[in-house]
């Protein structure tokens, strides 16, 4: 009786000792600005072992809930998967084997050996994205024979994610790798280690600041490994994902939101302007696009925007590689324009109070409002957008008004992806400057009487 007394679970509700609890797992592990009663609901949402408070198996049963948590807390391991992601969580020792990609994960049972494979990338619905993605294999579990020992060992937790899928376009970059890292790994005050397979170097510098504002410690690539053992304390195998650039704050540690993702890449990329209002001569920043989706008449644009008042900056895809000096270029606009492509999801990167506006070419009014147009609102960015007529598309001139391309567009959709793709992601637009104009002075107007709110 006096063993159990001795370790009493004490529910939040008891203020008193909840305090201190917070207080002391704060002061010994979390490395923030944050205050510690941001922490508060997930705390006191719970029953916690005040005499055995281990910080790594705090934050990682974290990332759990339900029947996930109890499996967690029962064997140390445990898995989930939805349409888009697999992860699995381990808050015991794991070794991971550099060669074959294996991590081996104990049991205190005598549980045999069972194999999990788990492709690290949030993007599972997708055929094409996940043939890119090497396979990790997870072996839970005892076997008769003994995991390679460690020539390496870690004292943090480790997270592993593939960098391949559609990197080379950053609307997914940010999407099923960025954003969900974000999610997954900001509570742990970069306490973890990034183990990246599929290992791309180009990949690593563009988003550097990112990767060392999330983890204090340099990445580790098993592609460059001929069969080291790293040992972890604990690990994450996969990434957590919500939607299209979106954050579901009820269901991520600490409760983040897109807000303070924005508030994260300010840090992250040393952005200095918070609000459009700080801006004194409305800039526009004009995404120009060299092979599909072009504007045929941007010149005659350009000459429209000056002529309305605004300063302007075209840039075109080359720009966006260096991320580090982009993201300045972009935080110093009023608006963004461009057609419908990869290079909006850098709205993310605008002030508060900006305004995006988005040309959406034919039958692309789905995605336009799915990938950018909705996130904007949770970005603090004014969304706008100018969907074209038949008259101002290529397709127009290539296949007539009277062909199924305008008539019956869902006999082209039908036929899938690479149909629709070949026909309405290939336009070109010339757009019709008088209609366009009203759009560009609703923007203007937007952000010059756009005022911070306290």
């Amino acid at each position: 009786m006096m063993e159990k007394e001795s370790r009493r679970l004490v529910n939040c509700a008891t203020l008193p000792i909840c305090l201190v609890l917070i207080g002391l797992v704060y002061a010994t592990f979390f490395h923030s600005n944050d205050t510690i009663l941001e922490s508060w609901g997930n705390l006191c949402s719970e029953k916690i072992n005040i005499d055995a408070v281990d910080p790594q198996e705090f934050l990682l049963r974290r990332l759990v809930r339900g029947d996930d948590r109890v499996q967690l807390d029962s064997n140390g391991f445990s898995c989930r998967a939805d349409v888009h992601t697999q992860i699995c969580v381990a808050n015991k020792p794991v070794r991971i084997y550099n060669k074959g990609l294996t991590v081996y994960v104990p049991s205190d049972s005598d549980q045999p050996q069972v194999k999990r494979i788990v492709k690290p990338y949030a993007r599972l619905e997708d055929e094409t994205a996940m043939r890119r993605v090497s396979p990790v294999q997870i072996l839970h579990g005892n076997n008769t024979i003994d995991p390679p020992a460690c020539n390496f060992t870690h004292n943090v937790t480790a997270v592993v994610f593939s960098s391949k899928g559609f990197t080379g376009n950053v609307f997914h970059e940010f999407n099923e790798i960025i954003i969900p890292l974000f999610i997954t790994t900001r509570h742990f005050r970069s306490r973890v280690r990034f183990v990246i397979t599929d290992f791309e170097l180009w990949w690593v510098q563009k988003y550097n600041r990112c990767l060392s504002h999330l983890s204090a410690y340099e990445v580790i690539n098993p592609g460059t490994d001929d069969g080291s053992v790293h040992c972890f304390p604990g690990a994450v195998i996969g990434l957590t994902y919500h939607d299209n650039l979106a954050f579901n704050s009820t269901d991520i540690p600490g409760g983040y939101s897109m807000f303070d993702f924005k508030q994260f890449l300010k840090e992250s990329y040393n952005l200095k302007i918070n609000h459009v209002s700080e801006i004194q001569k409305p800039m526009l920043m004009l995404i120009s696009r060299r092979k599909t989706r072009r504007f045929l008449n941007e010149d005659k644009m350009v000459e429209m925007i000056m002529e309305l008042g605004f300063q302007i900056t075209r840039v075109e895809p080359e720009w966006m590689y260096n991320l580090d000096e982009f993201a300045e270029v972009v935080n110093s606009c009023s608006v963004m324009l461009g057609a419908h492509g990869a290079g909006l999801t850098n709205e993310i990167f605008l002030p508060t109070g900006a305004v995006m506006v988005q040309v959406v070419p034919l039958q692309n009014e789905w995605a336009a409002t799915t990938y950018y147009g909705g996130p904007a609102k949770e970005m603090g960015v004014r969304y706008l957008e100018y969907k074209i007529e038949p008259e101002e598309s290529s397709l127009f001139d290539t296949y007539g008004k009277d062909h199924p391309v305008f008539t019956d567009p869902k006999s082209i959709i039908s036929k899938g992806y690479y149909a629709f793709r070949s026909v309405y992601l290939d336009q070109d637009l010339k757009i019709n400057l008088e209609r366009f104009k009203k759009t560009l002075i609703e923007a203007k107007q937007i952000v010059e009487s756009s005022t911070p709110i306290n």
